[in-house]
């Protein structure tokens, strides 16, 4: 494959290889160990003197074929896959940052981001500022002498909100810093961060990279000095590799990527229309609605509004818990990115370790709940939505 190809054809065909088989579909390599012809070549492979398999926690074909694909996709040089997307997120962190060094970050990322700063880099002397990660000036006051990383989702989960990408990229480069996005919530089908100027892009593979909810996984791309360099050490050291089931799993995902990503966006789309103008709903959050306030940003870094939205419904937690309750069709999970839809109060659930105030701030407030839209009929999750509204 070469840059040529079209994302479409990069999904199916990107980063496959072939053993002597000649399989057609990627092959499933499930082996901790791969053998060697001779001690000395052993001896060459774990000196990185010369390519080849060493050890599944850190060389496997099936996994070198999914962070190829993966890659490819998002216009990357180079992907380390890891266990799950906080994995992902840990080794982007714990690979770039030293004791002394500070981190900025956006105050309305995934829940469990927050104690991973705050608390276990934190404990080795990381510092963290948390900015709003749609003000830009917020942004750029909060840069030190020691700022080495710049961490957004855009869209954020739960709340939607959106980062101007290539401004936090001027930011980064002025200070020397690494920019990483969360690409979890659009994917490569609808967002390509690195071509806004992004360093490093973090995914959740759990989520649309398998798209059915089945397996866990992670994944990191970018810049080839980074992610061959301390970001693979770091894996290959600490050990939060994916395994090579999981990655079979995603990387046959990534073949129906855009045409999943696309048909729930145009779902979640007419929901949050419909939602919009509900009675009993007093705000809906999605950067698709032109009453989104970062609506024009998204729709120049986007190419669609992606299928999560969420919405505040009038009434607090108890109203919320009972449009909840109310529902029969959606599941009611704290996944998403499955092609079965799925609803969530974040303040009990993903969030609900995150200080009060600190979700409030975030605007996560008690009558928020965030919906994925899958790929269920339109009319009956509409139908559905409504029980749970009554219900309220």
């Amino acid at each position: 494959m070469t840059h040529d190809h079209q994302p479409d054809t990069l999904g199916v065909r990107g980063g496959g290889l072939r053993s002597d088989f000649r399989e057609h579909s990627e092959a499933l390599v499930l082996t901790a160990s791969f053998v060697f012809s001779s001690a000395a070549e052993a001896a060459r492979r774990f000196a990185n003197e010369e390519p080849g398999n060493i050890y599944s926690r850190f060389t496997n074909p099936t996994v070198s074929m999914f962070q190829s694909r993966l890659a490819a996709l998002e216009g990357a040089e180079a992907c380390v896959a890891t266990a799950t997307g906080m994995a992902a997120v840990a080794t982007t962190a714990m690979g770039l940052l030293a004791a002394g060094d500070h981190a900025i970050v956006a105050r309305g990322v995934f829940g469990t981001v927050v104690p991973l700063f705050n608390q276990v880099l934190g404990r080795f002397g990381v510092g963290t500022t948390w900015v709003d990660a749609s003000d830009v000036d917020a942004w750029r006051a909060a840069v030190r002498p020691r700022t080495k990383l710049l961490f957004v989702e855009s869209p954020s989960n739960p709340v939607c909100e959106v980062a101007d990408i290539a401004a936090l990229a001027e930011i980064a480069r002025a200070a020397g810093a690494v920019l990483a996005v969360d690409n979890c919530m659009c994917t490569p089908a609808l967002q390509r961060p690195i071509a806004l100027g992004a360093d490093l892009v973090v995914h959740s593979a759990t989520k649309y990279l398998d798209g059915q909810g089945r397996v866990l996984g992670g994944a990191v791309a970018g810049r080839r000095d980074l992610v061959e360099g301390s970001l693979f050490n770091f894996v290959r050291t600490a050990g939060p590799a994916i395994s090579p089931f999981n990655a079979w799993v995603c990387l046959k995902g990534m073949e129906t990527l855009r045409l999943r990503v696309e048909a729930q966006s145009a779902r979640a789309l007419e929901l949050a229309r419909w939602l919009e103008s509900h009675p009993k709903v007093e705000r809906v959050n999605y950067p698709g609605l032109q009453s989104h306030p970062q609506h024009a940003l998204a729709m120049r870094q986007q190419s669609a509004g992606g299928a999560v939205l969420s919405f505040v419904v009038r009434g607090g937690r108890e109203a919320a818990w009972r449009v909840v309750d109310g529902t029969t069709l959606v599941s009611i999970t704290a996944n998403f990115g499955d092609t079965k839809s799925t609803l969530c109060h974040p303040a009990t659930t993903t969030h609900g370790r995150v200080p009060a105030a600190d979700r409030e701030a975030a605007g996560i407030g008690e009558g928020l709940l965030r919906l994925a839209a899958g790929l269920e009929d339109l009319a009956d999750l509409r139908a559905d939505l409504e029980r749970g509204l009554a219900a309220a």
